[in-house]
């Protein structure tokens, strides 16, 4: 098939080669594509639906002028590519089409996988790789995920996973409107729904909780299948670069054999250990072994790669910073420094206030944990302990919350319609999944301890119980138990962080104020929580007075502090308050002032 390209293009992207462009235009996933390309390494075809083309249909509410065309455009790129064609033959093209935020959003749209087929696609399909039976599977997946994404359907009033003209039927009474059977309109809708993704409840809630802007839009990624689901020498993954939970240098993954991606992300099958990967796809095993390690060294930081298996060929999927519980990011942030990665200025922008206080935030006494009722074991996500009443459902998690109470947040599994439920909750429990699914990766990112896996029908009925959850053991004890407060100095990583935090912050934080200082508490300020009456506050406190109060647990508060030129604060531990500081001047420096 002849080269096609697309001249002039001003919604659509083909991602391939090099320049890079601008993440903010393309999104983060277009671009760990393209970056992984100019890499060399194994990634399908891909072309990116940009961030602008999103901001204009939210405007008006309908693809703006000539997106149509430029998708099309893009279609005929990826079929000169593969040498296939979308909703034809001989060899049928399916795509995947995804989200893909500047900044990573775990309350996004899911992905559609085997977009493009169709009754003629899965004959054409079948023939094309002799197996009748994968043919069916990936248009059973397809109707599946279009239904409940696009179309907004409930799983449940579909039948058996034989009758599909029964699910079209069951699909057309409940959303009003037919499965589309034309490949482009099932293209077209699902971009529409990526857009207005955007502007979901659940991603809406994110933006706020993580402080994202609002007018960033996503880009929509298209891009061509590979198939996990294939055969047995096919399967799907997840593997990190270093350990999330603990901060371990060594790989950390998971392999489900004959799979696609969706299947380990919801958390509804348990995969394997990564090392039964070697086994069943040595080759491959090994390119991504190798793909890992260069990754994690071009881009400075801890990888979270998804990768597909087709017949024992690796395909890259997507490459990202990973998610890592707090434990682990300190121990990543100064074991990279000592490796001679990174230098501690970028380790610091990678590790946050809220994880070294979450760090250092209270443990659990062994010999308390020995004495305590086990109400169920799990395998631990996400490092810490929370303690709260345990609920079921996300909005009633949030409403507690906000009325004052501790509550744990436990699910069957999570998806992103849980977000503002994990955000409100001190921990997260699932019954199942593993350690790469959607509680496990969002609860590390929000800092939550979080236990995956406990078993279907062992926690659900702890509604209404106070427990104590070890994020790191995977043990849920009965009742709140009494805990212990580390010592900022007891552990290596934490050392030499605060070391490091120390030469570097425009600010000295001290645990105690030193002899004859004049002393101020924050927290006696007039509604402190409002920067702008700290500010007020701040430009009338004499140069070289001292300064205390938890509000110095907000980074916001602390960025204040540095703005106002105040040279102490009071805090105990001392780490978090010095990586705020450390902040305030690097987002100052990077020209946004409204993080100050």
């Amino acid at each position: 098939m002849g080269s096609v390209t697309l001249p002039d293009a001003h919604w659509v992207m083909p991602i391939a080669g090099q320049p890079l462009p601008d993440k903010e235009l393309i999104g983060g996933k277009a671009w760990s594509i393209a970056r992984m390309s100019t890499l060399g390494l194994p990634v399908p075809p891909a072309f990116v639906v940009t961030t602008r083309a999103c901001v204009a249909y939210l405007q008006t509410g309908a693809f703006p002028s000539g997106l149509v065309e430029e998708i099309a455009a893009g279609i005929a790129w990826l079929e000169s590519q593969t040498d296939r064609r979308f909703g034809s033959g001989p060899r049928p093209l399916l795509v995947s089409v995804r989200s893909g935020a500047p900044v990573s959003m775990p309350g996004m749209m899911d992905t559609i996988l085997n977009l493009g087929i169709n009754d003629a696609t899965e004959r054409l399909l079948a023939a094309d790789c002799n197996e009748e039976r994968f043919a069916r599977d990936t248009h059973r997946r397809f109707i599946e995920l279009y239904a409940a994404i696009v179309l907004k359907v409930d799983p449940g009033v579909l039948g058996s996973a034989d009758d599909l003209a029964g699910w079209r039927q069951a699909i057309a009474a409940a959303a009003g409107v037919p499965l589309p059977g034309d490949v482009f309109e099932q293209l077209h809708g699902a971009v529409r729904a990526v857009f207005e993704s955007w502007n979901s409840r659940r991603a809406r809630r994110y933006r706020e909780h993580h402080g994202v802007p609002d007018h960033f839009g996503t880009a929509v990624v298209v891009q061509a299948m590979v198939f996990g689901n294939l055969d047995e020498q096919s399967g799907t993954g997840v593997l990190f670069t270093r350990n999330p939970v603990t901060g371990e240098r060594s790989v950390f993954g998971e392999f489900l054999p004959k799979a696609q991606g969706e299947d380990v992300v919801s958390g509804r099958h348990t995969p394997l250990p990564f090392a039964e990967m070697r086994t069943r796809t040595p080759r491959a095993f090994a390119d991504l072994r190798r793909a890992a390690e260069l990754l994690e060294r071009e881009n400075g930081d801890v990888q979270d790669i998804e990768f597909t298996v087709e017949r024992g060929r690796l395909f890259l999927l997507q490459t990202r910073a990973a998610k890592r519980a707090p434990l682990a990011a300190v121990r990543i942030a100064a074991e990279m420094v000592r490796e001679g990665i990174v230098e501690p200025d970028s380790a610091f922008a990678k590790l946050t206030s809220e994880q070294a206080r979450h760090v250092l935030s209270p443990r659990l006494p062994s010999d308390i944990a020995k004495s305590a009722v086990i109400l169920a074991r799990g395998e631990g996500a996400s490092s810490g302990i929370g303690c709260g009443v345990v609920v079921t459902d996300p909005d009633e998690a949030e409403t507690r919350t906000r009325g004052g109470e501790d509550v744990v947040l436990v699910r069957a599994t999570t998806s992103p319609n849980d977000i503002h439920g994990m955000i409100a909750a001190r921990a997260i429990v699932t019954e199942q999944g593993g350690a790469t699914c959607h509680a496990a990766v969002v609860g590390r990112a929000l800092g939550r301890p979080v236990v995956v896996g406990c078993g279907i029908g062992s926690v659900l009925p702890l509604a209404g119980r106070t427990v104590t959850v070890d994020g790191s053991s995977g043990v849920i004890y009965a009742d709140r138990l009494e805990l212990l407060l580390p010592a900022e100095d007891a552990d290596a990583a934490l050392a030499d962080l605060l070391r490091w935090a120390e030469s570097r912050s425009p600010v000295k934080v001290a645990s105690a104020p030193p002899l004859n200082a004049t002393l101020f508490d924050l927290d006696a300020v007039d509604d402190v929580a409002n920067p702008d009456s700290l500010r007020r506050f701040l430009r009338g406190v004499a140069p070289g007075a001292a300064l205390h109060g938890r509000v110095l647990s907000s980074e916001t508060a602390v960025a204040a502090c540095v703005e106002s030129g105040a040279t102490l604060l009071i805090a105990n531990p001392r780490l978090p308050v010095l990586l705020a500081a450390i902040r305030a001047v690097a987002n100052r420096s990077a020209g946004h002032p409204e993080d100050i």
